[in-house]
């Protein structure tokens, strides 16, 4: 059996949600002191897993189950309230579209930006550049501002860039949500060619047939805690399962 790339223990994250029913300056200046109710807002709870080296490992549930804020946790982009978190390897997150890029520059820019930040020397930049665009299909549009672009021209860019950052681990985050057909199979086939070369892969994803599909195992998420971990068909048949009971 391969190593453990990820360890969670016992995750769990609390975020504080503040409401104050002032909406106007006058009522600032008349309730000054007007005290401010929070509600706690529990996203994960007592999460715990292990993902080994090499394997695809998926992460499905509703909407507002956790998954995205597990992901981050993971990344390091938010601290646990409570459990650890392990990574052995060297990580490269793609976490959420557009993180990281600046609308008002071009994709060139934002390319050299993102790619030297997620570690690319410059010689490296340089010998991938035409890569990352082409991967992309945004050599047309490669000097125009970002805030042109659509959803699916800037996940495409934010992936092309996430794959040719050398990594161990990589964390996507619904990357196939809104691209095209002919993107999703660029995609599928940077999954068969990152399985060849051992690569870990975290998948947070509602497309069930692309996560039975290409994950090992499989993580069941529901209000924040664990309903199911095991094999990807078993884990997808019992969210299909808990849909069909809810409707």
């Amino acid at each position: 059996m391969n190593g453990i790339a990820v360890e969670a223990r016992g995750i769990g994250k609390t975020f504080l949600l503040p409401h104050q029913q002032r909406n106007t300056l006058k009522e600032y200046f008349l309730h000054p002191f007007q005290r401010t109710t929070v509600e706690r807002q529990q996203a994960l709870g007592d999460v715990s897993f292990e993902i080994y080296e090499g394997e695809f490992f998926g992460i499905i549930g509703p909407n507002g189950s956790g998954k995205s804020t597990l992901l981050k946790i993971l990344a390091g982009i938010y601290r646990a309230d409570t459990g650890s978190v392990r990574i052995n390897g060297a990580l490269s997150p793609f976490i959420e579209l557009g993180v990281g890029f600046n609308p008002e520059l071009n994709a060139r820019d934002n390319v050299r930006i993102n790619a030297t930040l997620l570690g690319l020397t410059r010689r490296q930049l340089a010998q991938r550049f035409d890569d990352i665009i082409e991967f992309a299909d945004l050599g047309r549009f490669v000097d125009q501002k970002l805030k042109n672009y659509s959803s699916g021209m800037q996940v495409r860019l934010a992936y092309s860039i996430a794959i040719q950052v050398p990594f161990d681990i990589l964390l996507l985050d619904e990357v196939l949500a809104v691209g095209d057909q002919a993107f999703q199979a660029k995609c599928y086939e940077t999954f068969e060619q990152m399985r060849r070369e051992g690569k870990t892969i975290v998948f947070v994803s509602h497309d069930l047939a692309t996560v039975a599909r290409f994950s090992e195992r499989a993580l069941l998420l529901e209000g924040g805690r664990t309903v199911e971990i095991g094999p990807a068909d078993e884990v997808v048949d019992r969210y299909q399962e808990l849909v069909a009971g809810v409707a």
